[in-house]
Protein backbone atom coordinates (compact mmCIF):
# COMPACT_ATOMS: atom_id res chain seq x y z
CA UNK A 1 0.00 0.00 0.00
CA UNK A 2 1.45 3.45 -0.76
CA UNK A 3 0.37 6.87 -0.08
CA UNK A 4 0.05 9.81 -2.26
CA UNK A 5 -0.95 13.37 -1.55
CA UNK A 6 -3.85 14.30 -3.14
CA UNK A 7 -6.27 17.62 -3.01
CA UNK A 8 -8.74 15.84 -1.07
CA UNK A 9 -6.67 13.92 0.98
CA UNK A 10 -7.46 10.79 -0.07
CA UNK A 11 -5.42 7.43 -0.25
CA UNK A 12 -4.23 6.12 -3.11
CA UNK A 13 -4.07 2.10 -3.62
CA UNK A 14 -1.73 0.28 -5.41
CA UNK A 15 -3.53 -2.74 -7.06
CA UNK A 16 -1.63 -5.65 -4.96
CA UNK A 17 -3.73 -3.86 -2.06
CA UNK A 18 -6.96 -3.13 -3.21
CA UNK A 19 -7.84 -6.72 -5.70
CA UNK A 20 -7.56 -8.85 -2.32
CA UNK A 21 -10.14 -6.33 -1.18
CA UNK A 22 -12.86 -6.26 -3.96
CA UNK A 23 -12.38 -9.89 -4.13
CA UNK A 24 -13.10 -10.62 -0.66
CA UNK A 25 -15.89 -8.42 -1.01
CA UNK A 26 -17.34 -10.12 -3.71
CA UNK A 27 -17.39 -13.76 -2.14
CA UNK A 28 -18.80 -12.27 1.38
CA UNK A 29 -21.77 -11.03 -1.26
CA UNK A 30 -22.33 -13.88 -2.93
CA UNK A 31 -22.37 -15.55 0.59
CA UNK A 32 -24.59 -13.45 1.84
CA UNK A 33 -27.36 -13.72 -0.98
CA UNK A 34 -26.64 -17.23 -1.97
CA UNK A 35 -30.10 -18.48 -0.81
CA UNK A 36 -32.03 -15.74 -2.73
CA UNK A 37 -29.51 -16.49 -6.08
CA UNK A 38 -31.08 -20.11 -5.36
CA UNK A 39 -34.48 -19.44 -5.09
CA UNK A 40 -34.35 -17.75 -8.25
CA UNK A 41 -33.39 -20.02 -10.80
CA UNK A 42 -35.79 -22.45 -9.19
CA UNK A 43 -38.79 -19.47 -9.00
CA UNK A 44 -39.40 -20.07 -5.34
CA UNK A 45 -40.23 -17.10 -3.07
CA UNK A 46 -39.50 -16.91 1.00
CA UNK A 47 -41.31 -14.44 3.04
CA UNK A 48 -39.19 -13.37 5.08
CA UNK A 49 -35.77 -13.43 3.19
CA UNK A 50 -37.12 -11.79 -0.05
CA UNK A 51 -38.15 -8.67 1.24
CA UNK A 52 -35.12 -7.35 1.91
CA UNK A 53 -34.32 -7.52 -2.27
CA UNK A 54 -38.41 -6.85 -2.58
CA UNK A 55 -38.75 -3.84 -0.52
CA UNK A 56 -35.29 -2.08 -0.48
CA UNK A 57 -34.71 -2.79 -4.11
CA UNK A 58 -31.62 -4.76 -3.83
CA UNK A 59 -29.83 -6.47 -6.22
CA UNK A 60 -27.34 -9.12 -5.82
CA UNK A 61 -25.27 -7.98 -8.50
CA UNK A 62 -25.02 -4.15 -7.20
CA UNK A 63 -23.95 -5.71 -3.99
CA UNK A 64 -20.98 -7.84 -5.34
CA UNK A 65 -19.50 -4.80 -7.01
CA UNK A 66 -16.63 -3.20 -4.25
CA UNK A 67 -16.47 0.75 -3.99
CA UNK A 68 -13.38 1.90 -1.72
CA UNK A 69 -15.70 5.19 -0.69
CA UNK A 70 -14.34 8.49 -1.64
CA UNK A 71 -11.15 9.14 0.06
CA UNK A 72 -9.57 6.20 -2.46
CA UNK A 73 -7.62 6.06 -5.38
CA UNK A 74 -7.25 2.70 -6.72
CA UNK A 75 -3.91 2.29 -8.66
CA UNK A 76 -4.06 0.09 -11.84
CA UNK A 77 -3.49 -3.31 -12.11
CA UNK A 78 -1.28 -5.14 -14.77
CA UNK A 79 -4.52 -5.78 -16.77
CA UNK A 80 -5.45 -2.27 -17.00
CA UNK A 81 -7.40 0.64 -14.50
CA UNK A 82 -9.81 -0.41 -11.72
CA UNK A 83 -13.02 -1.38 -13.63
CA UNK A 84 -14.75 1.11 -11.45
CA UNK A 85 -13.73 3.52 -13.43
CA UNK A 86 -16.56 2.54 -16.31
CA UNK A 87 -18.82 2.99 -13.16
CA UNK A 88 -20.85 5.93 -12.86
CA UNK A 89 -19.32 8.57 -10.85
CA UNK A 90 -16.03 7.74 -10.94
CA UNK A 91 -13.18 9.34 -13.09
CA UNK A 92 -9.68 7.97 -14.31
CA UNK A 93 -6.82 10.29 -14.37
CA UNK A 94 -3.72 10.67 -16.38
CA UNK A 95 -1.61 8.31 -14.38
CA UNK A 96 -4.94 5.93 -14.83
CA UNK A 97 -5.58 5.43 -11.11
CA UNK A 98 -9.50 5.26 -10.53
CA UNK A 99 -11.68 7.52 -7.85
CA UNK A 100 -14.82 8.85 -7.57
CA UNK A 101 -15.94 12.02 -8.83
CA UNK A 102 -16.92 13.48 -5.62
CA UNK A 103 -18.27 16.54 -7.41
CA UNK A 104 -20.08 14.71 -10.38
CA UNK A 105 -21.56 12.47 -7.64
CA UNK A 106 -22.66 15.49 -5.19
CA UNK A 107 -24.36 17.47 -8.32
CA UNK A 108 -26.41 14.55 -8.72
CA UNK A 109 -26.90 13.59 -5.37
CA UNK A 110 -26.47 16.04 -3.39
CA UNK A 111 -29.84 16.68 -2.09
CA UNK A 112 -29.83 12.94 -1.33
CA UNK A 113 -27.19 13.32 1.17
CA UNK A 114 -27.63 16.19 2.56
CA UNK A 115 -31.30 14.80 3.58
CA UNK A 116 -29.81 11.37 4.38
CA UNK A 117 -27.44 12.80 6.81
CA UNK A 118 -30.09 15.15 8.44
CA UNK A 119 -32.43 12.08 8.92
CA UNK A 120 -29.98 9.86 10.59
CA UNK A 121 -28.66 12.74 12.94
CA UNK A 122 -31.86 13.25 14.01
CA UNK A 123 -32.42 9.60 14.66
CA UNK A 124 -29.17 9.04 16.48
CA UNK A 125 -30.08 12.20 18.85
CA UNK A 126 -32.49 10.05 20.27
CA UNK A 127 -32.53 7.67 22.92
CA UNK A 128 -33.74 3.95 21.71
CA UNK A 129 -37.09 3.16 22.84
CA UNK A 130 -38.03 -0.31 23.21
CA UNK A 131 -41.98 -0.65 24.36
CA UNK A 132 -43.70 -1.15 20.87
CA UNK A 133 -43.10 -5.22 20.97
CA UNK A 134 -43.22 -5.54 17.36
CA UNK A 135 -47.06 -4.85 16.63
CA UNK A 136 -46.38 -2.83 13.81
CA UNK A 137 -46.95 -5.95 12.13
CA UNK A 138 -50.25 -7.12 14.02
CA UNK A 139 -51.67 -3.82 13.34
CA UNK A 140 -51.00 -4.05 9.63
CA UNK A 141 -53.60 -7.04 9.64
CA UNK A 142 -56.29 -5.70 12.54
CA UNK A 143 -59.79 -6.11 11.37
CA UNK A 144 -58.40 -7.19 8.25
CA UNK A 145 -59.98 -10.12 5.97
CA UNK A 146 -57.73 -12.96 4.73
CA UNK A 147 -58.01 -11.75 1.38
CA UNK A 148 -56.09 -8.55 1.84
CA UNK A 149 -53.39 -9.56 4.16
CA UNK A 150 -49.84 -8.89 2.84
CA UNK A 151 -47.89 -12.20 3.20
CA UNK A 152 -49.63 -15.20 2.02
CA UNK A 153 -49.22 -16.95 5.47
CA UNK A 154 -51.84 -18.12 8.16
CA UNK A 155 -52.07 -15.94 11.43
CA UNK A 156 -50.53 -17.92 14.39
CA UNK A 157 -53.18 -16.60 16.88
CA UNK A 158 -56.24 -16.84 13.88
CA UNK A 159 -58.27 -13.63 13.16
CA UNK A 160 -60.03 -12.79 16.25
CA UNK A 161 -56.67 -13.75 18.46
CA UNK A 162 -55.02 -11.31 16.63
CA UNK A 163 -57.13 -8.53 17.00
CA UNK A 164 -57.18 -9.33 20.60
CA UNK A 165 -53.98 -8.52 20.75
CA UNK A 166 -53.94 -5.47 19.16
CA UNK A 167 -57.18 -4.67 21.62
CA UNK A 168 -54.84 -5.85 24.85
CA UNK A 169 -51.45 -3.40 23.55
CA UNK A 170 -50.98 0.72 23.28
CA UNK A 171 -49.41 1.11 19.59
CA UNK A 172 -46.51 2.49 19.61
CA UNK A 173 -44.72 2.76 16.30
CA UNK A 174 -42.33 5.96 15.29
CA UNK A 175 -41.72 4.38 12.07
CA UNK A 176 -43.65 5.69 9.00
CA UNK A 177 -42.64 2.87 6.29
CA UNK A 178 -44.80 0.61 9.07
CA UNK A 179 -46.77 2.96 10.06
CA UNK A 180 -48.32 3.50 6.22
CA UNK A 181 -49.64 -0.07 6.16
CA UNK A 182 -51.56 0.10 8.97
CA UNK A 183 -54.95 -0.75 8.61
CA UNK A 184 -58.04 1.68 8.59
CA UNK A 185 -59.13 0.54 12.15
CA UNK A 186 -55.45 0.37 13.38
CA UNK A 187 -54.25 4.35 12.33
CA UNK A 188 -55.50 5.73 15.18
CA UNK A 189 -54.61 3.75 18.03
CA UNK A 190 -51.40 4.59 17.05
CA UNK A 191 -49.99 6.78 19.58
CA UNK A 192 -48.50 9.26 17.34
CA UNK A 193 -49.68 10.31 14.11
CA UNK A 194 -46.77 9.78 11.73
CA UNK A 195 -46.38 11.66 8.50
CA UNK A 196 -43.79 12.03 5.97
CA UNK A 197 -43.06 15.13 6.52
CA UNK A 198 -42.55 14.58 10.39
CA UNK A 199 -40.52 11.34 9.68
CA UNK A 200 -37.23 13.20 11.05
CA UNK A 201 -38.91 14.16 14.75
CA UNK A 202 -40.05 10.26 15.29
CA UNK A 203 -37.73 8.24 13.99
CA UNK A 204 -35.62 6.47 16.78
CA UNK A 205 -32.37 4.09 17.20
CA UNK A 206 -34.56 1.21 18.89
CA UNK A 207 -36.83 0.58 15.97
CA UNK A 208 -36.24 -2.22 14.20
CA UNK A 209 -37.62 -0.99 10.63
CA UNK A 210 -35.60 2.30 11.06
CA UNK A 211 -32.35 -0.22 11.48
CA UNK A 212 -33.27 -1.89 8.53
CA UNK A 213 -33.47 1.10 6.99
CA UNK A 214 -29.71 1.96 7.48
CA UNK A 215 -29.57 -0.73 3.93
CA UNK A 216 -32.14 1.58 2.65
CA UNK A 217 -29.67 5.10 3.08
CA UNK A 218 -26.24 3.18 2.51
CA UNK A 219 -27.69 2.16 -1.09
CA UNK A 220 -28.81 5.99 -1.77
CA UNK A 221 -25.67 6.46 -0.90
CA UNK A 222 -24.05 4.32 -3.36
CA UNK A 223 -20.32 4.79 -4.40
CA UNK A 224 -19.82 7.02 -1.46
CA UNK A 225 -20.26 3.53 0.86
CA UNK A 226 -17.67 1.63 1.26
CA UNK A 227 -18.35 -1.57 0.36
CA UNK A 228 -18.02 -3.06 3.42
CA UNK A 229 -20.21 -0.76 5.37
CA UNK A 230 -22.73 -1.52 2.84
CA UNK A 231 -22.20 -5.67 3.42
CA UNK A 232 -23.06 -4.73 7.19
CA UNK A 233 -25.94 -2.79 6.94
CA UNK A 234 -27.21 -6.18 4.34
CA UNK A 235 -26.04 -8.36 7.41
CA UNK A 236 -28.04 -6.64 9.97
CA UNK A 237 -30.73 -5.98 7.61
CA UNK A 238 -31.32 -9.72 7.13
CA UNK A 239 -31.00 -10.58 10.91
CA UNK A 240 -33.79 -7.91 11.80
CA UNK A 241 -36.14 -8.88 9.42
CA UNK A 242 -35.82 -12.62 11.11
CA UNK A 243 -37.14 -10.89 14.30
CA UNK A 244 -39.55 -8.70 12.87
CA UNK A 245 -41.32 -11.87 11.11
CA UNK A 246 -40.88 -14.03 14.13
CA UNK A 247 -42.85 -11.57 16.48
CA UNK A 248 -45.78 -10.82 13.80
CA UNK A 249 -48.46 -12.87 14.07
CA UNK A 250 -48.16 -14.98 11.04
CA UNK A 251 -47.77 -18.78 11.63
CA UNK A 252 -43.74 -19.36 10.29
CA UNK A 253 -43.65 -23.07 11.67
CA UNK A 254 -43.35 -23.98 7.76
CA UNK A 255 -40.38 -22.27 7.40
CA UNK A 256 -38.52 -23.36 10.29
CA UNK A 257 -39.04 -20.33 12.51
CA UNK A 258 -39.96 -20.30 15.91
CA UNK A 259 -42.46 -17.90 17.10
CA UNK A 260 -41.38 -14.74 19.50
CA UNK A 261 -44.38 -14.68 21.01
CA UNK A 262 -44.90 -11.21 22.45
CA UNK A 263 -48.52 -11.68 23.56
CA UNK A 264 -46.38 -13.33 26.70
CA UNK A 265 -44.12 -12.04 29.31
CA UNK A 266 -41.69 -14.15 28.40
CA UNK A 267 -41.99 -12.87 24.49
CA UNK A 268 -41.74 -9.59 25.46
CA UNK A 269 -38.47 -10.13 27.14
CA UNK A 270 -36.73 -11.94 24.52
CA UNK A 271 -38.01 -9.18 22.12
CA UNK A 272 -36.41 -6.32 24.10
CA UNK A 273 -33.40 -7.69 24.46
CA UNK A 274 -33.05 -8.94 20.63
CA UNK A 275 -34.19 -5.23 20.03
CA UNK A 276 -31.73 -3.30 21.96
CA UNK A 277 -28.77 -6.03 20.63
CA UNK A 278 -29.66 -4.96 17.12
CA UNK A 279 -29.87 -1.06 18.13
CA UNK A 280 -26.21 -1.37 19.84
CA UNK A 281 -24.95 -2.78 16.35
CA UNK A 282 -26.89 -0.07 14.38
CA UNK A 283 -25.93 2.75 16.16
CA UNK A 284 -22.47 2.02 14.98
CA UNK A 285 -23.30 1.73 11.21
CA UNK A 286 -25.72 4.76 11.56
CA UNK A 287 -22.02 6.41 13.03
CA UNK A 288 -20.22 5.48 9.85
CA UNK A 289 -22.90 6.61 7.20
CA UNK A 290 -22.84 10.21 8.78
CA UNK A 291 -18.96 9.84 8.06
CA UNK A 292 -19.41 8.52 4.73
CA UNK A 293 -21.80 11.37 4.46
CA UNK A 294 -19.39 14.07 6.14
CA UNK A 295 -16.42 12.55 4.32
CA UNK A 296 -17.77 13.73 1.33
CA UNK A 297 -17.71 17.49 2.51
CA UNK A 298 -14.16 17.41 2.86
Amino acid sequence: MTSAPHPRGRLTLDAAAWLPLAAAHAERADALTAGHRARRTTGERHPVDDFIYDYYGVKPSLLRRWHPGPDVALEPSPSGPAEQGAWRWYTTGADDAVRLDVDAFLADRGDTVRYVRALLAATASRPAQTGCFGLHEWAMVYHQDDVRRRHALPLRLGRSGTDAVVDAHPIRCSHIDAYRFFTPDAIPLNRTLLTRENQAEHEQPGCLHANMDLLKWASKLGPAVPGDLLLDCFALAAEIRVLDMQASPYDLSRLGEIAVAVETPEGKAEYVARQREFAGRATSLRDRLIRACDDLAR
